[in-house]
């Protein structure tokens, strides 16, 4: 089949690698000029990483990604440890892959290099789809057309080929902020390679190692905030700022914080509503296009790699492109909105106000052995 990919993020390379596989001629439109480094770190739990093993990105991944011993919950006053989630081996061998995480540029510059038979068309925005049947049409804003057997809307939370399946529709703004900053490794050498989020009125941190050899400490800083709702990956944030909305937070985050002296970026969380379907005619989403989420439960990229994976199946082993896009949609919504979902609720149990709903959280993270932690992920990261 002649597909069209619309969007060259995670999600599209994704789908990509998997379409090119299968001997399809794959076409992919990216508004941007070129794949660029936008984003920082991105959590590539066990369910992302055995798609990439899929696509014999392993040994890729090894060589970019870095392996977090543990995650850990611990108090945003006192840095006391609420809940330890072990790593490493131990994921390896419950949930049959490794846990990574990665430098965003790393992974898209892997993904690149699985999808590079494709043909790229660079700084080619989408106006419009055509729905059809038979014969998908892109409409391009420089008047140019496309004509596809399958269109893939991978361009994210203001897809244009969603709006061509169901109009224009506002974002949902949850009245959250988030700032992300990288700290040079040689800055923080005492900080161990694990995954921490510190928990605490109002707003949570969470922090990881990035880049080969761990060379960067990834921060993500969320608050509450319902003033300010613009959604730009690149908008520029104050290092000051940041370090005075957590300067009573514990003294290890604050002299994290203290290295924090350019780069900063914020961004208003935005998310939807889950979607009645994601597909019509031959025309499909996957990825931000059909179920952005909050960053809560760090599932954004792996949701959109399964995604890729499941749609790339479905075309395989159905015998119509319309029967493939209809158990497309029957086998991932109810995962995905799922996802969407808990991801949310945790936003509100992560953010807290000192007091009896926080004690009560508390114990309950105190009270949970590491079995009981790993338990908790079973039906996310298990095949």
């Amino acid at each position: 089949m002649r597909i069209a990919v619309v969007g060259a993020g995670i999600g599209g390379l994704t789908a990509t690698a998997f379409l090119l596989r299968d001997g399809h001629d794959v076409h992919v439109f990216e508004s941007a000029s070129s794949l660029g480094d936008v984003g920082a770190g991105i959590q590539v739990s066990p369910n992302g990483v055995r798609i990439l093993d899929d696509l014999g990105a392993l040994d890729d991944l090894n060589r970019i990604g870095v392996r977090p011993s543990r995650i850990v919950i611990r108090r945003w006053d006192d840095d006391r440890e609420l809940n330890v989630m072990p790593l490493g081996e131990t994921a390896e061998e419950r949930w049959g892959h490794p846990y990574f995480n990665v430098y965003r540029p790393d992974l898209i510059s892997l993904l690149a290099a699985l999808s590079d038979e494709a043909t790229f068309h660079y700084a080619s925005k989408i106006r419009d789809v055509v729905i059809d049947d038979r014969e998908p049409t892109l409409i391009l804003e420089n008047g140019e057309s496309f004509v596809a057997d399958l269109v893939i809307g991978a361009d994210g939370i203001h897809s244009r080929v969603r709006d061509s399946l169901h109009g224009r529709l506002p974002t949902r703004f949850r009245n959250l902020v988030a700032h992300r900053a990288l700290v040079p490794r040689a800055d923080v050498p005492d900080v161990p390679v694990e995954v921490t989020n510190r928990l605490g009125p109002g707003g949570h941190i969470v922090s990881y190692f990035v880049g080969k050899d761990a060379r960067f400490l990834n921060l993500v800083c969320i608050s509450d905030d319902p003033d300010w709702d613009v959604e730009s990956w690149n908008e520029p944030g104050d290092p000051d700022a940041l370090r005075n909305r957590y300067a009573t937070w514990s003294p290890p985050i604050r002299r994290i914080l203290d290295h924090v002296d350019r780069g900063v970026f914020r961004w208003a969380l935005h998310d939807r509503e889950p979607l009645s379907s994601w597909s019509h005619g031959a025309v499909t989403l996957l990825g931000d296009a059909c179920h952005p989420m909050v960053p809560f439960m760090a599932q954004g990229a792996c949701q959109a790699m399964e995604d890729a994976a499941a749609l790339a199946r479905c075309l395989r082993t159905l015998e119509s492109t319309t029967l493939a896009l209809t158990e497309y949609e029957h086998e991932r919504q109810p995962r995905t909105a799922t996802i969407q979902g808990r991801s949310f609720a945790n936003a509100t149990m992560f953010h807290l106000d000192d007091g009896p709903e926080q004690v009560t959280r508390d114990s309950m993270f105190t009270n949970s052995d590491a079995e009981a932690a790993l338990g908790r992920f079973n039906w996310l990261y298990r095949p």
